[in-house]
């Protein structure tokens, strides 16, 4: 692995927390880098494609910044990436992220989402209280990646790459596809039609998303209407 510094450059001079944090993941694209990589080590090319608006070259930079500052570590021989231990520390701040997200207009969920984005916005927006004390298991698989995500006691959603989930049933599609199923309509429907692969229990498989919702969980149904996605067009998973 490449040698860490734990000294970020100085963007913001001064003795705030928050100014500090920025110094380590304050350049543009830099919590995108750490989302990609939140789950599993990933090469180069595989990063990238999770970041579609993102050169070659501004990759390199923030890839070779985040490994400066001590957040992600790079496997010269392996040629792969991986985030340190305080680089997987900034899973909490990207699902408050999202939670805050939720709470300002102009949300496009048709517009591109990672297989990895999803995973954490799934950590963002399940309904804990509905969620508590279930047993269910959800798996997801999307081109070179797959999850495993599995509901805690206390309603969390715990998860975990894996190729192979042991779940109740299995999810597979493109990002967008998959979120669909989880925010939108039932995922029996969406895969009936072509969008994604169900496999496994559907009963499990609609009563796991029923437990998540784009909806701001910090108001009531009310004040805040559920911004649902829309079901894409069929396309082959």
């Amino acid at each position: 692995m490449t040698e860490l510094s734990q000294t970020p450059r100085i963007r913001y001079d001064e003795g705030c927390l928050g100014a500090h944090a920025l110094n380590f993941i304050g350049d543009r694209w830099a919590l995108l880098v750490v989302r990609e990589l939140m789950f599993a080590p990933k090469r180069f090319q595989m990063i990238r494609a999770g970041m579609p608006g993102i050169t070659a070259s501004v990759l390199t930079q923030r890839l070779t910044q985040l490994a400066l500052s001590g957040v992600v570590a790079h496997d010269e021989i392996l040629g792969i990436y991986e985030l340190t231990p305080s680089g997987r520390a900034l899973h909490p701040v990207l699902t408050e992220l999202c939670r805050w997200a939720l709470l300002m207009p102009g949300h496009d969920p048709s517009k591109f989402i990672s297989i990895s984005a999803l995973m954490i916005s799934i950590s963002a927006t399940v309904n804990r209280v509905q969620a508590a004390g279930s047993d269910l298991r959800a798996g997801f698989l999307s081109g070179s990646e797959g999850f495993e995500v599995t509901l805690t006691r206390d309603g969390l959603a715990d998860v975990r790459a894996s190729r192979h989930p042991d779940a109740d049933f299995v999810l597979e599609g493109s990002g967008n596809n998959l979120a669909a199923a989880v925010y939108g309509p039932p995922p029996t429907a969406l895969a009936a039609g072509g969008h994604i692969s169900l496999h496994g229990d559907p009963f499990a498989a609609q009563a796991f998303t029923k437990l998540f919702s784009l909806r701001p969980q910090t108001r009531s149904s009310s004040e805040s209407p559920e911004e649902m996605v829309q079901a894409p067009a069929a396309s082959s998973t």
